[in-house]
């Protein structure tokens, strides 16, 4: 979740300043967390505790109007008893990684990815998004190798995962879509050797980079292991302490304190 949460902070800087290239620093002063980090940490908050999906993202992410939300959730998020949208966007993919890290069978990584995901992207490609991006979370983590990664994925979603990411940065463009969000995502862990050269493949096809590099750390954070040292030191200078706390608190309970 954590390599979710800094693929989110190293993008920001260039969601609406798109670069082309794996040469760039990973941090800068104005480097921030989003609302891919808020609704993320809103997940985890309803896995440890156990309240609804709904109740958790709508509470948390009330308490961070400003983190950049798109405009049909965030219409969502200030609605009273609001139903969802039938979104096909990459947001239900986004905020999914604990599902990924949290839960031990297939079957129930599927579900929970669903039941996160349809709370607002009840869209097919919404909720298959969500499961894609968790079921590659889950299957990096029980240790399964990037050629099992990229067959149970295409096989389960018919994603095209046979294209390399020089291929994919040549046209690739904007795109907030599940469909034209998470197969790149992954694409950029599979062909990546690093957790660091994962988030610099995703920046470096341009796009949504906050949210590519969010659901391709998450992949890769379960695949490499823990960040490095330096890298996991800007995400704690970065988070408000609630939102670390809650960080932490999962950390604890689902992966052995990874990072105490």
């Amino acid at each position: 979740m954590i390599g979710a949460i800094a693929g989110d902070i190293i993008g920001s800087v260039y969601e609406f300043n798109n670069i082309k290239t794996k040469s760039f620093p990973l941090f800068s002063p104005l480097s921030r967390f989003t609302d891919d980090t808020v609704l993320t940490v809103a997940v985890a908050n309803a896995i440890i505790s156990g309240i609804p999906y709904v109740d958790s993202i709508r509470s948390l992410g009330s308490a961070y109007p400003n983190a950049g939300y798109g405009g049909s959730f965030k219409e969502w998020l200030f609605t009273e008893n609001a139903n969802p949208y039938n979104s096909w966007g990459n947001g239900s993919a986004m905020r999914v990684s604990p599902v990924g890290f949290a839960f031990n069978t297939i079957d129930e990584v599927l579900k929970e990815a669903m039941l996160s995901a349809e709370i607002t992207h009840n869209h097919p490609e919404g909720i298959k998004g969500a499961q894609a991006t968790a079921l590659a979370i889950y299957l990096a983590r029980k240790g399964a190798d990037r050629a099992i990664i990229k067959k149970e994925i295409h096989d389960r979603f018919n994603y095209n995962l046979d294209r390399g990411v020089d291929e994919i940065r040549v046209n690739y463009t904007y795109d907030v879509s599940c469909q034209g969000t998470v197969p790149e995502a992954i694409i950029c862990f599979l062909e990546s050797r690093s957790y660091e050269d994962a988030i610099r493949n995703a920046i470096s096809i341009g796009g949504d980079s906050d949210t590519l590099a969010c659901i391709t750390g998450g992949i890769s954070e379960a695949f490499y292991g823990p960040l490095p040292n330096d890298i996991f030191k800007k995400i704690e200078e970065n988070l408000p302490p609630e939102l670390m706390q809650h960080v932490k608190t999962f950390y604890d309970r689902y992966m052995n304190g990874m990072y105490s």
